[in-house]
């Protein structure tokens, strides 16, 4: 499985490259309206809850916009924190003007003394999804590990976000691969049940 896994990596690293030229800047824009047609339609989040977004980095959806929305709905925005191979993700709260610190792997954090967090929703990064909510990831497991924790402790409400163009038929699954609740594209958005 982790050969089928590395070359569907390589093909939804050239399928997100081709979606970021094709629409980049307008799919931020687009996403922030999708995000909101599915709040009306389930996508809800519990009042004031800390949502764990992320720094974009590469051809990733720009996902800035969409922090700020949510920081204007009331909400507080954290970013991850990658702590050390094999670990759970951290997260520390993060506000529009913070200064961010270069983490591991080209990755954006917060400063070591932003305060700790735990989130109650979860915008996670991907390389492609499949119709059954399951996402591929870069193949470390940060996000699988860190959400079967969370959900461990209680209710944790995962969306995916990705370009339209990230969807595959079927991902391989291992039993720790953790399903997303929602996934939210420049396209539209859609629930996963279960």
């Amino acid at each position: 499985m982790d050969d089928a896994k590395k070359r569907l990596r390589e093909a939804a690293r050239e399928a997100r490259r081709a979606a970021h030229r094709g629409a980049g800047r307008e799919a931020a824009a687009a996403l922030v309206r999708h995000w909101r047609e599915a709040a009306r339609q389930g996508l809800v989040l519990p009042a004031a809850a800390l949502v764990a977004g992320y720094w974009p980095v590469r051809d990733e959806i720009d996902v800035r916009g969409l922090l700020g929305v949510l920081i204007d709905d009331g909400h507080a925005v954290a970013l991850p924190v990658v702590a050390g191979p094999e670990r759970l993700l951290a997260f520390r709260r993060w506000r529009p003007g913070d200064a961010l610190a270069a983490g591991a792997f080209g990755l954006s954090e917060p400063q070591p003394q932003a305060p700790a967090v735990t989130p109650q929703a979860l915008i996670v990064p991907l390389l492609a999804f499949d119709r059954a909510g399951y996402r591929l990831g870069y193949g470390r497991g940060y996000y699988d590990r860190t959400l079967q924790a969370l959900r461990a402790a209680g209710p944790v409400l995962a969306v995916g976000v990705a370009f339209a163009a990230q969807e595959v038929a079927e991902l391989p699954r291992d039993g720790f691969d953790q399903r997303l609740d929602w996934i939210v594209t420049e396209r539209g958005a859609r629930a996963f049940g279960g």
